[in-house]
C-alpha cells in the first residue's frame, strides 16, 4: 500500500511541474518514484522516507542547477535582424549617405553610410542598424 501512495505522489508531483516550470516538483516527484520502487521491493516506511529524502536533496542540489543552466544557455541566441547588428559586410556597389549595396553573409542588401562617408566596392564595413530593408553601415 505504501508503494502505491509513493507512486501516486510521484506522478502527481511530476504532473504539477508542468504548471511551475521551476524543476523543483519534478525532482521531488522522481524522489517519490524512487521511494515507491524501494517500498515495492519490501523496504519499510522509514527506509522509503530516507530514500525519498536523500534522492530529493541530491536531485535538487545536484541535478536541478545543471538542468536549469543547460535549458537557459540558448536564450542569448539572436536571430533575424538582431543577428545582423555588429556583423561585417562587404561593399558590393559604392555606398554613401544616400544608398549603395553590401553583401551580408550570402545576401545583398541596400545600404547607406552612417557617417556620410563614401565606401568603395570591396571595403569591409560594420552593420550598425537595419532600417526597413536598408543596412546602415560604418566603414572599418
Amino acid at each position: 500500500m505504501a508503494a502505491l501512495i509513493w507512486l501516486i505522489l510521484g506522478v502527481a508531483l511530476v504532473a504539477a511541474e508542468i504548471l511551475s516550470g521551476d524543476f523543483v516538483l519534478v525532482m521531488l516527484g522522481v524522489a517519490a518514484l524512487g521511494a515507491a520502487g524501494v517500498s515495492a521491493l519490501g523496504a519499510g516506511e522509514l527506509v522509503s522516507a530516507a530514500v525519498f529524502a536523500v534522492l530529493a536533496l541530491g536531485l535538487i542540489v545536484g541535478a536541478r542547477p545543471a538542468l536549469k543552466r543547460r535549458l537557459t544557455a540558448g536564450q542569448d541566441h539572436k536571430s533575424g535582424v538582431a543577428a545582423l547588428l555588429g556583423s561585417t559586410a562587404v561593399v558590393v556597389s559604392t555606398v554613401d549617405a544616400h544608398g549603395g549595396r553590401v553583401r551580408i553573409g550570402g545576401d545583398v542588401w541596400s545600404a547607406r553610410s552612417l557617417d556620410h562617408s563614401v565606401l568603395e566596392p570591396g571595403a569591409e564595413v560594420t552593420v550598425v542598424e537595419i532600417q526597413g530593408a536598408t543596412a546602415v553601415v560604418l566603414g572599418m
